[in-house]
């Protein structure tokens, strides 16, 4: 009988061991949240609170050890100035993503600097040949623009009237005129872009290449 108390008594020591150390390990386990309002006071919790998830938190362990800091709630204008950023990051990435497709492309369509130069001779004298026909095209529009007005001038000069037909004919070959004299002039405009570039870009094509070799 003796014996069975003490059999009792020892397992219920162990059980109450046992749960000891359960509550112990949970003890341990438990996390809580630490927090400062405006003027630096600092706050815990068991739970997050509007407070905290307002000023940001850290999470703390059971040894006061900081494991994980969520910064605050960002105001709808900060959210606003956040996404522009963001924004402008992505933009700012697929643009250099870009420029490196088109400087690998560049470096297989060019294996050498010779190669690269004529590519871009070849460039602007493809806008020269353009203005030239532009050019060619816009002269004979303007003989048939001075034929016209030379026609209306006879007429005025001999008083007689100019018969609309012919004015508006004036009309439509001013506009012809003018548009062409507007292709000529980008033509012209494109030809010294792509002129004044190929230094930039073969540069640019030796940069590449020297990096490219030294692989």
């Amino acid at each position: 009988m003796r014996a069975a108390r003490y059999i009792l008594a020892g397992a219920a020591l162990c059980i109450g061991t046992v749960a000891l150390a359960q509550h112990n390990t949970n003890n341990n386990n438990a996390y809580r949240y630490r927090w400062k309002d405006g003027s630096g006071q600092s706050y815990f919790s068991d739970s997050l609170t509007p407070e905290a998830m307002k000023a940001g938190y850290d999470v703390v362990n059971a040894h006061g050890l900081v494991v994980r800091h969520v910064d605050r709630q960002l105001t709808p204008e900060e959210r606003t100035a956040a996404k522009k950023v963001a924004e402008q990051k992505e933009a700012a990435e697929r643009a250099r993503q870009q420029q490196q497709r088109e400087d690998a492309q560049m470096l297989n369509a060019y294996p050498d600097e010779a190669a690269f130069a004529a590519a871009k001779n070849a460039e602007v004298e493809n806008f020269e040949q353009a203005a030239r026909t532009t050019r060619l095209n816009l002269q004979g529009q303007e003989k048939a623009l001075a034929d016209l007005l030379n026609r209306a001038g006879d007429l005025e000069r001999a008083k007689q009237p100019v018969p609309k037909y012919l004015t508006d004919r004036i009309t439509e070959q001013r506009n012809t005129v003018a548009a062409l004299r507007g292709t000529l002039q980008r033509q012209q405009a494109a030809k010294e872009a792509a002129r004044s570039n190929t230094d930039a870009q073969l540069r640019h094509y030796r940069e590449l290449k020297a990096a490219n070799d030294a692989r």
